[in-house]
C-alpha cells in the first residue's frame, strides 16, 4: 500500500527523533531533529506534529530515552509530556508506559510491539471505513486524520469505488488545505477546498453525502473531542439526513465529553498568520483548540483497536 508521509510522520535514527515539521506543508517536506525529550515536548507544543503524530512521538520519546541510557528518567520524561497539551489523553499512553517498566518484559521490546500494533489497526480502520462507502461518494472532511484518507481512497479504488473529496480549510492553522487537499492530492484524488463557514451551504445543495472525521478524544460515553468547528458539522449532517463517521483513537477513561479539558491556543495564533497581522491591533481572540461533538449526533464511531 502507498502511504501519505503524513501516516507515520516520526522516525527514530540512531538517538535523534525525525519529526515531520506539518506547519511547513504543503510548502517544504521537512523534519525537525529533536535530540532530546525537551525539544520533541516543545514541538507537541508548537504544533509542528499533531494527531497521531503525537501519538508515535511520545512512544519514540521513550526509545530514544532507552538509546541514551537515561530509562531511570521515564517518570519525569512522562510528565513533561503529559504537561504538552491538555485535551489529547497523552496520560494514558505515557502510564501505559509506566507501566511497562514495571513489568519483566523489555520496554523496548513492549513499545516497538506497540508500534507495530498502532501501523496494522491504522490500516484495519481505514478497511473499516472502506466498507462504509459507496462508488461515487463525495466525502466532507474537516482537519486532518494523519494519512488515513489517502488510504481509505486507495483501498475503496481496488473496490472499484472511485470517491471525492471535500476540505474545509480548517481554520486558523488551515489543516484542511496544507494537509488534507495537499496528501489527497498527491495521492491522486479529487478533492475541492471550501471555507469552514460553508459546510451548511454545500451539504444542503447536495454536493456531499457523507462526513469522515477524526478524533483527538474519545470518551466512554462515545463523545469525542476534535479540531474545532467538527460539532457545527455534525449539527448540521444531522439536520440534512447525511452519515457523520469518525475516526477515533481507543476510549480514554473519562466518561463523557463535558470531562475532557478544552485547549485553548494563544489567541495570537488567529490574530495572525505567518507574521501577517490579520486583525486590528487591540482586539482580543478566543482560540479553543476543540470542541466536543456529542455521541446522539455520530452515526458510526470507526474504532482503532490497539492490543496493548
Amino acid at each position: 500500500m502507498k502511504f501519505s508521509p503524513l501516516f507515520w510522520p516520526i522516525q527514530l535514527k540512531g538517538n535523534t527523533i525525525y519529526i515531520l515539521d506539518e506547519t511547513l506543508l504543503p510548502q517544504k517536506l521537512s523534519y525537525i531533529k529533536a535530540k532530546d525529550y525537551k525539544q520533541a515536548c516543545r514541538a507537541i507544543r508548537e504544533m509542528k506534529t499533531r494527531a497521531v503524530g503525537q501519538v508515535l512521538l511520545v512512544m519514540y520519546i521513550f526509545l530514544q530515552l532507552i538509546k541514551q541510557g537515561r530509562q531511570n528518567e521515564i517518570a519525569k520524561v512522562a510528565n513533561a509530556i503529559n504537561a504538552t497539551r491538555p485535551t489529547l489523553s497523552f496520560k494514558s499512553l505515557t502510564d501505559m508506559v509506566l507501566g511497562w517498566s514495571k513489568s519483566k518484559a523489555p520496554l523496548e521490546k513492549c513499545i516497538l510491539g506497540f508500534l507495530e500494533g498502532l501501523k496494522y489497526s491504522r490500516i484495519k480502520q481505514a478497511e473499516e471505513a472502506s466498507k462504509l462507502i459507496k462508488d461515487k461518494d463525495v466525502i466532507l472532511t474537516h482537519c486532518n486524520v494523519s494519512g488515513l484518507l489517502p488510504l481509505i481512497g486507495e483501498i475503496c479504488l481496488k473496490q472499484n469505488k472511485k470517491i471525492s473529496f471535500f476540505a474545509t480549510e480548517t481554520r486558523p492553522y488551515l489543516q484542511g488545505s496544507r494537509l488534507t487537499a495537499w496528501e489527497l492530492k498527491r495521492a491522486g484524488f479529487d478533492v475541492t477546498i471550501i471555507t469552514d463557514g460553508m459546510t451548511a451551504s454545500v451539504i444542503s445543495q447536495g454536493k456531499v453525502n457523507k462526513v469522515i472525521v477524526g478524533a483527538d478524544h474519545l470518551a466512554l460515553n462515545g463523545d469525542i473531542a476534535n479540531k474545532v468547528g467538527t460539532y457545527a458539522i455534525a449539527v448540521i449532517a444531522k439536520y440534512f439526513g447525511i452519515p457523520f463517521y469518525v475516526l477515533c483513537p481507543p476510549a480514554s477513561g473519562l466518561k463523557s465529553g463535558k470531562d475532557i479539558k478544552i485547549e485553548i491556543r494563544p489567541d495570537i495564533e488567529m490574530l495572525e498568520y505567518q507574521g501577517l497581522r490579520l486583525a486590528p491591533k487591540g482586539v482580543k481572540g478566543y482560540y479553543p483548540a476543540f470542541d466536543v461533538t456529542p455521541a446522539e449526533l455520530i452515526t458510526k464511531h470507526i474504532h482503532l483497536e490497539i492490543k496493548r
